[in-house]
C-alpha cells in the first residue's frame, strides 16, 4: 500500500469525480496525540493532583503498551531510588523547590541516569531563564503546573514519534448493538466512501472469520485474509500485508475473513494488536468490522481504536445493549469523544419503534447518522456486491455514508451558496424604476 496516501489526507487533497460540484473538503480538528511505544515510564511527584493526572493519563488508550508506575516524594526519591536501580526509558520529575534547588537536585539525579533516558520535569514556576537551563541540562521537556491528561499524553507521544515519518493511522471500529442490525453495511460504505472522497487508502479488516460478509458486498472470493496473519502475528510485514490484502477499488482494500466453518477460531487480544499496528502503519484509515460478540479480543479493539462506530435499531434490545456498550466505553474512554450512534432501518414498515429522540435521550447520546428502511436499494446493492451510492447515486443514504465519512476522518465539506450566484444586482433595477417616475 502506497504511503503516499498520508500526505493527501493530511493536505485535504480531493478527487472531483465523486465529490459534488463547489464542495471542498477541509480540516475540522487538530491532529491527535499518537500512541506511545512500548517503554517503561516512572514519575515521581510532590502534589496529588500530579498523581492523579498521571494515573488518569496511564489509563488511556495511546499508553496501552507502556508500563507507567507513580510514585511520591518528587526529586529528592528520584535521586534515592535510581542510587540503587537502573533507570527507565523516560523518568517523569515534578518539583515545587526554586529555581537553583531545583538545578541541582536534577544535577544530581542526572549522575544516576543510565544513557538514553529522557527526562521531563513538572514545574510550578513560569520561568523563560529557567526553560532554558533545563534544556541545557538535557531534560527532554519542562511543563507548567497544573498539567491536564491529555497535555501530558501529547508532550510524551511528541517525545517518542518523529513528526517527519508518516502518521500512525486512524482504526474505526464499527460494532452493531445487536446481530442483524446493518453494523457491516454501515462500515462497508462509510470506508468506500472515505476512500473515494478523501482519495485516501482505507483497508476493511472483517474480524467476524466465520460469517463476514465483506467479500460478498464487495464482490471478491480472496484466497487468502486476516484468518493467516492473526495465526502467525509475528510474520506480518509490509510485503506479506499486501499479498493478504484483496484490491476492491484504487484505494480500497480488504482484509477478509475466511468463512468457513470446519476450523476453530480461537483469536487472541495480542495477536489483534499486533495485526491493526501493522495495518495502520501502512494505510491512513482502518475500519475493523467487528462481530456481534463480546470477548477480551472484542473489547480490547473497541477500547483502543480511534474512532466507535455503534449501530442500531430502534427496539427495546437495542436500548439496552446500546446504553451498556456506550456507558462502558464512556467510563473507560475519559479521554476520548463519545462513539458515534448510527441509528439504521428506521420507520420500518409496520414495525413498532422507539421514537429517534427517545431513544437519544435514554443513551444521552445524539445519532450522527438516521437511516431510514430501504430494503430496495440496499437489498439490490448487496446482491450486486456494489455499495449503495454505486449502485443507486441517488439513493438518500448516499449523503449519509458520505457525511459520516468525513466526521470519521475529522474534515468537513463546505458548499458554496448557490443563492448568492443567482441573485441580480438591484442597483441598475432601481435607477430605471426612478427613471420612469
Amino acid at each position: 500500500m502506497s504511503k503516499q496516501a498520508y500526505l493527501v489526507a493530511e493536505d485535504g487533497a480531493i478527487g472531483q469525480e465523486l465529490v459534488p460540484a463547489q464542495a471542498e473538503v477541509h480540516d475540522i480538528v487538530p491532529a491527535k496525540a499518537r500512541p506511545i511505544p512500548r517503554i517503561s515510564i516512572q514519575a515521581f511527584c510532590e502534589d496529588a493532583k500530579t498523581a492523579e493526572v498521571l494515573q488518569a493519563a496511564r489509563a488511556d488508550r495511546r499508553l496501552a503498551k507502556s508500563h507507567v508506575s507513580v510514585h511520591m516524594g518528587g526529586a529528592p526519591a528520584a535521586v534515592a531510588h535510581y542510587l540503587e536501580s537502573p533507570t527507565p526509558n523516560l523518568i517523569i520529575v515534578e518539583t515545587t523547590l526554586p529555581r537553583n534547588q531545583m538545578l541541582a537536585e536534577l544535577d544530581r539525579l542526572a549522575e544516576c541516569c543510565d544513557a538514553g533516558t529522557k527526562v521531563v520535569v513538572i514545574g510550578h514556576m513560569n520561568d523563560v531563564v529557567l526553560y532554558r537551563e533545563l534544556l541545557k541540562r538535557g531534560v527532554s521537556e519542562y511543563l507548567i503546573a497544573p498539567v491536564a491528561p491529555m497535555q501530558l499524553i501529547e508532550s510524551l507521544s511528541g517525545l517518542y514519534n518523529n513528526p517527519d515519518t508518516d502518521p500512525v493511522g486512524n482504526v474505526m471500529a464499527f460494532i452493531g448493538a445487536k446481530g442483524g442490525v446493518g453494523s457491516s453495511t454501515v462500515c462497508h460504505n462509510a470506508a468506500w466512501a472515505m476512500s473515494e472522497i478523501l482519495k485516501a487508502d482505507v483497508v476493511v479488516a472483517d474480524l467476524d472469520l466465520a460469517f463476514g460478509t465483506t467479500g460478498l458486498d464487495f464482490n471478491q472470493d480472496p484466497v487468502q485474509g486476516i484468518a493467516e496473519a492473526l495465526q502467525s502475528p509475528e510474520r506480518l510485514d509490509e510485503v506479506l500485508l499486501d499479498r493478504l490484502l484483496t484490491k476492491c477499488s484504487e484505494r480500497l482494500s480488504i482484509f477478509a475473513a475466511p468463512v468457513v466453518l470446519d476450523r476453530d477460531y480461537d483469536i487472541s487480544a495480542d495477536a489483534c494488536d499486533i495485526v491493526l499496528d501493522i495495518v495502520r502503519q501502512n494505510v491512513p484509515f482502518v475500519a475493523v468490522d467487528l462481530p456481534h460478540t463480546w470477548t477480551p479480543w472484542v473489547k480490547r479493539v473497541l477500547l483502543h481504536a480511534d474512532e466507535i462506530i455503534v449501530t442500531a435499531m430502534p427496539d427495546l434490545a437495542n436500548l439496552r445493549n446500546a446504553k451498556n456498550l456506550i456507558d462502558l466505553l464512556k467510563q473507560h474512554r475519559t479521554n476520548d469523544g463519545p462513539p458515534r450512534l448510527v441509528m439504521n432501518m428506521v420507520k420500518t414498515p409496520k414495525r413498532p419503534e422507539i421514537p429517534v429522540k427517545e431513544f437519544a435521550a435514554a443513551l444521552d447520546l445524539e445519532p450522527v447518522q438516521v437511516i431510514e428502511f430501504d430494503s430496495e436499494t440496499f437489498g439490490l446493492a448487496a446482491n450486486n456486491g456494489q455499495m449503495v451510492e454505486e449502485y443507486s447515486g441517488k439513493a438518500k443514504a448516499v449523503q449519509q455514508f458520505r457525511d459520516l465519512a468525513l466526521a470519521l476522518a475529522h474534515r468537513k465539506e463546505l458548499k458554496d451558496d448557490k443563492k448568492k450566484a443567482s441573485l441580480v444586482p438591484l442597483g441598475p433595477l432601481l435607477e430605471k424604476l426612478k427613471f420612469k417616475r
